[in-house]
């Protein structure tokens, strides 16, 4: 019998162990050195600028200190260490001391450097006394500059399997608050699609063996699971994992306390009948009309010893049975993968598939602690160029009960990475939507770190603040222009239009170096904001102004809460519901007739302000 400290100790040995091996990348993959490398020294950091380099997924940063020791920029403990784009702040470097820098364009997350770019020095500036340093944002309200892709509207899960669990131990009903996590993510966030673990695990009791030694298959768990789902208005993405008892090579092999088998399967027509199986039962019970929007995903992180204890080519022989199994039941439906971590395999999962003729109808991956590189290139490369990208799990950390998720440092990652994404994403699953989660046991405390947006009990942390703020925006990105001390680096904008004529501007500030959590005042900034052409439609009446906050003391539900208390009691609980708000205040309005408006504001750093200027008639906040 596996223990939750059995399974912890585990997983802590083998979670960085991973299959792929640098040293054996294509060198056609090599690219040539970035060019035009600038430091400029900042308050509380340095800005990198560099010119991009055709076909990069992303850029290694390289820092030398006072020591002389170089290292790659680490971002406190990020899986992937490469940058998707210039410009970059380094943070969390000791003012005054002079630093050197090089930085390298990769092809993908499993390809080393190749080629340095030449060196320069910078020093942080140190904070000027009491002077903070200030940022501008100009938006141009009358200038839309192309659409907003919603890429939040798909979601990590634990097992849905938590949907039939009740008492966690605590007093809480994971399956009656699961529901109502996910159902809050369909209502507020516009959530269309849920990726979860494990639909075959044995607790399913999807396939078992008879007498004779055929397979037998029973999907009435799966039905029940994916019924309620559905009920609830989210649609399932299907991981094809994990390897049920009866089929595995090795069904010692597991991972987690629900003991997950991450063997490969030891007759691999057995894992072709089971998938082919399974998706031939799903068409039929809902219809390949509405199996066609799910998605069938390939395992889970392959890449990483502790999830797969095959080898790459097993994998690719795992994606090879499963697609031609979902394919054989109806063309129409979706099959992709690597469902790798840290970026990687996309490269070799795309090359395969064009080689062999094997389909890719959606490449997945996972990054944590950094924002996702650009896989884009990589497909370009082996004429993918159409296939959505789903990243089925995002996050500001991979490190169970960590020291970063219940932060306020959550809510400007978060935005940082939506934006990131857009034109060349399509959906970006936060890890996961419920602090209900059993992977290495439940967590002890109400605030125990854990990987969701919402708390048990179904608080919002920042970060679900974030997500809440991007899906409520508008429709169309509007022209903006940020100039100052940490502009487009710690400081970010992203304003759009709705179709009433109200404007909304989100601006945040944040490092993905995680080892600022706690915030730096040194990277707090002023931020001025002035948007222009207002008036373009014409609206006559005065136009409503509000500003809401997140940070350390703002729709912070942590924020307060007594560090003695594992778990609220009646009046906490009531307490802590009725300050589970956004918080957001009015401003002075635009008056009738007004076609620019000035607003000035502290930001923190962690922090995030949404300033929306109603079109008139319209409520001051929603």
């Amino acid at each position: 019998m596996t223990t939750e400290s059995d399974a912890r100790a585990d997983w802590e040995r083998r979670i960085y162990r991973r299959l792929t091996d640098t040293a054996g990348a294509d060198p056609k993959l090599a690219l040539r050195a970035p060019r035009g490398l600038r430091a400029t020294p900042g308050t509380g950091h340095v800005r990198l600028d560099w010119a991009p380099v055709a076909g990069a997924a992303g850029y290694l940063v390289e820092r030398t200190g006072p020591d002389g020791e170089p290292g790659l920029v680490q971002h406190g403990g990020a899986d992937v260490p490469a940058v998707p784009a210039p410009p970059f702040a380094d943070t969390g470097i000791d003012p005054g001391a002079a630093y050197s820098y090089r930085v390298a364009a990769v092809a993908g997350a499993e390809v080393p450097a190749w080629s340095w770019s030449e060196p320069v020095q910078a020093a942080v500036l140190d904070a000027a006394g009491d002077i903070t340093p200030v940022v501008r944002v100009t938006v141009a309200a009358d200038h839309p500059v192309g659409d907003v892709t919603p890429v939040w509207r798909m979601v990590g899960s634990e097992r849905l399997t938590q949907l039939h669990t009740h008492d966690d131990g605590h007093g809480n009903d994971v399956g009656v608050e699961f529901a109502e996590a996910l159902r809050t993510a369909v209502e507020d966030l516009g959530v269309t699609h849920v990726r979860a673990h494990a639909v075959l695990h044995d607790d399913n009791h999807v396939v078992t063996r008879a007498d004779d030694g055929a397979l037998r298959f029973d999907f009435a768990v799966v039905d029940a699971l994916y019924d309620q789902v559905l009920a609830l208005g989210v649609r399932p993405v299907v991981e094809l994992s994990f390897m049920p008892a009866v089929l595995a090579r090795d069904p010692a092999q597991t991972v987690f306390a629900y003991r997950a088998i991450i063997s490969p399967p030891a007759d691999w027509s057995e894992w072709y009948a089971t998938v082919h199986a399974l998706a031939a039962h799903l068409v039929e019970r809902y219809g390949v009309e509405e199996v066609a929007g799910w998605g069938f995903e390939v395992w889970n992180e392959p890449n990483l010893e502790v999830f797969w204890t095959g080898t790459r080519d097993e994998y690719l022989r795992l994606y090879d049975e499963s697609a031609r199994a979902v394919k054989d039941v109806d063309a129409r439906l979706l099959v992709g993968g690597p469902s790798t971590a840290a970026g990687e395999w996309v490269e070799t999962l795309a090359a395969h598939c064009r080689d062999t003729g094997v389909p890719l109808d959606f490449v997945t991956s996972h990054t944590y602690g950094n924002l996702p590189l650009d896989v884009r290139p990589a497909l370009h490369r082996h004429g993918f160029d159409g296939v959505p990208v789903w990243w089925t799990e995002w996050g500001i950390g991979s490190t169970h009960f960590g020291p970063i998720h219940d932060a306020a440092a959550g809510a400007p990652f978060v935005l940082s990475g939506l934006q990131a994404v857009q034109g060349r994403m399509d959906r970006v699953a936060y890890w996961v939507v419920s602090d209900h989660f059993e992977e290495l046991g439940r967590g002890p405390s109400l605030f125990h770190d854990g990987f969701g947006l919402l708390t048990v009990g179904n608080l919002r942390k920042p970060r679900y603040w974030a997500e809440h703020l991007a899906a409520h925006q508008g429709t169309r990105a509007l022209a903006t222009l940020l100039a100052g001390d940490g502009a487009g680096t710690l400081v970010r904008a992203w304003a759009t239009g709705h179709l009433d004529g109200t404007t909304d501007i989100l601006v945040w500030n944040g490092t993905i170096n995680a080892a600022l959590v706690g915030g730096d005042p040194q990277l707090d900034r002023a931020v001025r904001v002035r948007i222009e052409g207002l008036d373009v439609r014409g609206q006559r009446g005065e136009r409503p102004v509000s500003l809401a906050l997140v940070d350390q003391h703002h729709s912070n539900i942590l924020d307060g809460y007594p560090a003695d208390t594992p778990w609220p009691d009646p009046d906490l609980w009531d307490a802590l519901r009725a300050r589970d708000r956004l918080h957001t205040e009015p401003l002075e309005p635009v008056p009738d007739g007004t076609d620019a408006v000035e607003i000035e504001l502290h930001l923190p750093m962690p922090g995030v302000a949404r300033i929306r200027v109603g079109a008139p008639g319209t409520p001051p906040a929603a």
